[in-house]
């Protein structure tokens, strides 16, 4: 194998690194795209969009290409020296290696310019630049075996439409049509003339008379005449109906009969069959299902005008029951009614299975050197009581030991176990008088759950929580958490020595670890919606505050001082957060996606300092990734380099966080991305333990940590495994170098995470 290895580069110096040995004589390299020169008359503005179809229309991949680009590359095309300078035998190792490196040459023959410049003409005739032409030119230096190509376009002056004719308003179907086409942005006198936006009109006034009864109607039964020779450089637009337009397609349809079947998960059963205000439903016993559970997911009125818009909401409903796992909903027309004009709906819905279980193994290393396994059991049980009701029990284990060596490390090292129930109701369960959403199904979940957390040398932490929450949609595009109540019961049961010499060093921390209740309410707001095929946005807010029903309830009773409930003190403080992702599709599948994001805590009334749980903390795979979590902050303070847990003190009550993520595509599921991070955390107020972590406006860019790095992704849709690796280009501690870049050593800055699921 040496002897291999040392022929392949003996073979590639001696062949002096050629790339163009193997063409043949007429064939030229193609090494990227030039560019694409775009001219127009004075200077005239080009549309963004027309320019990117035009650069998407000859973007082609050469030879090595860097990052998918079309004309950036890699110094080194490996596959290009191993296929023009290593002889291909017919078997054995040196033909594997070959097949396994050899890159065949892309030629200029096989880019066929000429061909895309026909596309490009096609591109321009398509957005109304009918005098535009296009060109190519082979970009050539020393080699003449090797060759770019620059793409010339000019534009000419687009055509205007000037004058639109619509349907005369005479039926139903085309008053409807003529509705949709004057909202339209585009189909207005002085508009360029663009057939790409016609089409995407066309698919507008289908979705719309859809809605409104006219089920079987295509957008291909819209067309369009346009006629260029009445005042010439512009566009006398009509709008009509295709003459092959079927009468189904005019027809205005209204819903006949409903009938629903709930099939069993394994086939068979008896027929039960049950009329309801939402039609016909017959079950397949035995089985549970409460009367109205599937009624109120049918979005469908008998009588009432045919929507699509109302069979997509009936699947929605039902598929977010959790309970089937096929929904079929079919529409045939009513041909035994005297009424032609009904549509009958037959649904079709098959039950899961009712028990799943789920097994969740992970790895953890975190930044005070634990490293161990975690293991989560789940039973989910569904229908549980026949209203589509979830009950899901979850039993989590971790053990972690401590890496290196030292007074530290411990025999019985640290682990946690917890037990967590959720039960969910697919409806609101709430006095009649507070309104209802019906746009989606609506959930109310019961939570009860314990955890028990051991750290060797440390401490031993107990907590129980329980709370119910509601959670619905109030648009296409928002979803509300409202948690009306949740207790948490944090006590400590054991410290040591060592533990409690740090807490007395720093007692603001000592309150944040300190027994006691967290009766919380909290209400969360998240708006996520793709705004176009390139633009995503996501934003995000909650809001929760704890403690001040007690305290009211408390004070209204003359009760002073500390007040406590069972002999144990509450906490009382309130926190918010938000933050808002943008994403924008540059090329292809490559997406520059960022974030910000910030958030304040703030202690009062009964308590002097947040719960340590609820305090904020930089670092880590979903924040500033050249650092490990905890071990920046607060603001430019840094943690003893004696005090082996220091990430005790690194946390605050204020945070602000900046991400921006470059990704690509590399191969098939394998993607790549380039980042870079910024964020820290404060303490609102001045602690003297902890100098420099307040928050304050001189200092606050200074205070920043900022990291860059690259990732790989694994992403087959259902999961996405991630792994960065994060470089550090400024930390807000005093590191002893001076000057913005300040990392003590390039090794020393460098972190790795590994993690499930993209950043933001």
């Amino acid at each position: 194998m040496k002897k291999i290895i040392i022929y392949i580069v003996a073979c590639l110096v001696l062949a002096g690194c050629s790339t163009t040995k193997r063409l043949g004589k007429d064939d030229i390299l193609y090494t990227g795209l030039k560019g694409v020169k775009i001219t127009t008359p004075d200077n005239m503005k080009f549309p963004r969009e027309v320019e990117s179809s035009l650069t998407e229309a000859v973007s082609v991949k050469p030879n090595n290409s860097l990052l998918g680009s079309p004309s950036i590359r890699y110094p080194f095309p490996l596959g290009l020296w191993v296929y023009n300078n290593w002889p291909n035998p017919p078997k054995g190792i040196k033909h594997w290696i070959y097949e396994k490196l050899a890159t065949a040459p892309v030629l200029v023959s096989d880019v066929r310019p000429e061909v895309r410049v026909h596309m490009l003409d096609q591109i321009l005739d398509n957005n109304g630049y009918f005098s535009g032409t296009s060109s190519f030119e082979l970009v050539q230096k020393k080699n003449k075996k090797k060759a770019s190509i620059l793409y010339k376009v000019n534009v000419g002056k687009p055509y205007i439409i000037d004058s639109i004719i619509l349907l005369p308003d005479t039926t139903r179907l085309n008053h409807l049509i003529d509705s949709v086409a004057r909202k339209s942005k585009y189909l207005q006198t002085g508009s360029r003339y663009s057939s790409d936006s016609l089409s995407v009109l066309r698919i507008n006034i289908a979705n719309a008379v859809r809605n409104r009864g006219f089920y079987f109607f295509r957008p291909e039964y819209i067309q369009y005449f346009a006629d260029s020779t009445i005042n010439q450089g512009n566009i006398a637009l009509k709008l009509d109906l295709a003459d092959n337009t079927p009468s189904m397609a005019m027809t205005n349809y209204r819903t006949g009969e409903i009938t629903t079947y709930i099939y069993r998960n394994n086939g068979g059963g008896t027929p039960d069959t049950t009329e309801t205000d939402k039609g016909t439903l017959i079950r397949y016993l035995p089985g549970r299902l409460r009367n109205g559970l599937i009624p109120s997911c049918i979005a469908f009125r008998e009588g009432r005008t045919f929507s699509v818009r109302q069979m997509n909401t009936t699947q929605t409903r039902l598929a977010r029951l959790g309970i089937f796992n096929n929904i079929n909903i079919n529409v045939v027309p009513d041909t035994l009614s005297p009424d032609r004009d009904l549509l009958d709906v037959v649904i079709e819905c098959t039950y899961d299975k009712p028990l799943e279980a789920s097994v969740e193994a992970n790895l953890s290393s975190k930044s005070n050197s634990y490293l161990g396994p975690g293991l989560t059991l789940g039973v989910t049980n569904r229908n549980v009581f026949g209203g589509g009701e979830l009950l899901t029990l979850s039993l989590t284990g971790a053990y972690e030991w401590q890496t290196g060596s030292g007074k530290h490390n411990s025999a019985l090292n640290s682990y946690e176990v917890g037990i967590n129930a959720n039960l969910s109701f697919p409806r609101l369960l709430a006095p009649r008088f507070i309104p209802r959403t019906h746009r989606d199904v609506s959930w109310t979940r019961l939570n009860l759950g314990a955890d028990l957390l051991n750290r060797p040398h440390y401490f031993k932490l107990s907590q129980f929580n329980a709370g119910i929450s509601y959670d619905w949609r109030s648009s296409k595009y928002i979803s509300n958490t409202l948690t009306l109540f949740k207790l948490t019961y944090n006590r400590l049961q054991h410290t040591t020595v060592e533990f409690d010499s740090i807490m007395d060093a720093n007692p603001a921390i000592a309150l944040s670890f300190q027994s006691q209740y967290i009766p919380q309410m909290s209400y969360s707001f998240i708006y996520d919606r793709a705004m176009n095929r390139n633009n995503t946005i996501n934003v995000q807010f909650s809001l929760q505050q704890a403690g001040n029903i007690f305290w009211s309830i408390y004070e209204l009773c003359g009760k002073k001082g500390e007040k406590t409930l069972f002999k144990t003190p509450f906490s009382q403080f309130i926190k918010g957060y938000a933050q808002v992702v943008y994403g924008r599709r540059i090329l292809h599948n490559h997406w520059l996606v960022s974030r910000i994001g910030a958030g304040a805590a703030h202690a009062y009334g009964n308590s002097s300092q947040v719960p340590y749980s609820e305090q904020f903390y930089c670092g880590g795979a979903n924040s500033v990734r050249a650092f490990t979590v905890r071990s920046i902050g607060p603001g430019s303070y840094r943690a003893p380099a004696d005090q082996v847990n220091g990430y005790f003190d690194q946390t605050g009550t204020f945070t602000f966080i900046a991400n921006m993520e470059y990704r690509f595509p590399i191969l098939g599921p394998l993607h790549g991305a380039l980042f870079l991070d910024a964020g820290n955390v404060w303490t609102l107020k001045n602690e003297p333990q902890r100098p420099g972590g307040q928050l304050k406006a001189d200092s606050f860019f200074k205070d920043l940590a900022l990291g860059t790095g690259v990732g790989l992704r694994f992403d087959i849709s259902m999961l996405v495994i991630r792994g960065d690796l994060g470089i550090g280009i400024h930390a807000p501690y005093d590191t002893g170098k001076r000057g913005y870049y300040n990392m003590e050593s390039f090794k020393n800055s460098l972190a790795f995470h590994l993690a499930i699921g993209y950043p933001f």
